[in-house]
């Protein structure tokens, strides 16, 4: 796979939020459901496996240190070095030295500080736990040394599985159970708790491909939020547009006004300008601090077809009653 700043198309030095509208703003290009080309859906999967590194700042320090490859999966960078003219054990710093066994858990490194004993000593100690010397149950640990173990993903674990998922707003807003087919051809049922967000993942670990000698890797489900034809997004509120006519507008009227939990009744008072703005407490998107709200922006507008007896009364308006809306700006 290729390096995710390049998938991405970021700078190493970018910011979180740069990584996050890079993501952003490919994912909606090449959502295998807006995208047609036939290699969208293997390009949404790299874009989402380089994301899951980057997006999270230990997997993105990791993978900056060398620690991980990208597909975040551990590298083996074997021996720091075999020193011969270094005191104690011969290796890495000062006589420390790594060693990395393979065992059933996967891939275990081991880091110490062996006793004075040159190279020999050091040699040995290398064979030893190459060959099974340090470890195992009952095993003694020579020259009374010193280990810290590091533990790593299991050796020959599957590959995850990336899918792409979309969902309506009201899925997101009240959670859903969605049946996914994954790439490894088995259907899944996969819950969606209320309140998720567009670009989150959903992990069902297990659920990717079968490993050749460990577990099974993840299936991670990408998830979009569908544009909806009335509702604007931002955070944990929504925003409606409600056309009003002229005499509703004048005059004052209650009309009804969609919500994500039906319909419900609102008081247009009389003399309402087009763009002013009223508040639905609570019937937003559920979100970290609370439910969002629903602010509602009425639009005034005319009758499609022109007409006269309209137009006589505007025209004796503007003669008899004129009034300037725009006095106050430059």
């Amino acid at each position: 796979m290729r390096d995710p700043y390049e998938v991405l198309g970021v700078p190493r030095a970018a910011s979180s939020q740069d990584i996050k509208r890079a993501y952003r703003r490919l994912a909606k290009k090449l959502h295998p459901d807006t995208n047609k080309d036939p290699k969208a859906a293997a390009k949404f999967a790299e874009l989402n496996t380089a994301y899951e590194i980057l997006g999270e700042e230990d997997k993105r320090k990791a993978f900056d240190r060398g620690e991980i490859d990208a597909e975040g999966k551990p590298r083996f960078h074997g021996f720091e070095g075999f020193r011969p003219g270094a005191g104690g054990g011969g290796f890495g710093h000062e006589g420390g030295f790594e060693t990395f066994t393979w065992g059933p858990e996967g891939v275990r490194r081991s880091s110490g500080h062996g006793a004075p004993g040159g190279q020999s000593r050091a040699f040995e100690d290398l064979l030893n736990s190459v060959f099974g010397g340090f470890g195992g149950a009952g095993t003694r640990q020579p020259f009374g040394a010193e280990f810290e173990t590091e533990e790593f993903a299991p050796a020959g674990r599957g590959r995850d599985a990336n899918v792409a998922l979309t969902i309506t707003l009201a899925e997101a807003a009240h959670g859903a159970t969605r049946r996914v087919r994954l790439p490894t051809g088995k259907d899944v049922d996969v819950r969606i708790p209320a309140g998720l967000t567009d670009g989150q993942q959903i992990r069902l670990r297990g659920q990717g491909f079968a490993g050749a000698k460990g577990p099974a890797g993840d299936a991670l489900i990408t998830v979009s939020i569908a544009p909806h034809p009335y509702f604007r997004v931002e955070d944990a509120n929504l925003r409606l547009d409600l056309p009003v006519t002229l005499y509703e507008a004048v005059l004052g009227a209650k009309v009804r006004v969609p919500t994500l939990d039906g319909a419900v009744e609102l008081a247009i008072p009389p003399g309402t300008s087009g763009g002013r703005t009223f508040r639905l407490k609570g019937k937003g998107l559920p979100g970290k601090a609370g439910t969002g709200d629903l602010f509602v922006t009425t639009r005034v507008v005319l009758p499609a077809e022109r007409d006269p007896a309209l137009e006589e009364l505007m025209r004796a308006w503007q003669r008899d009653k004129p009034y300037d809306p725009r006095s106050d700006m430059a």
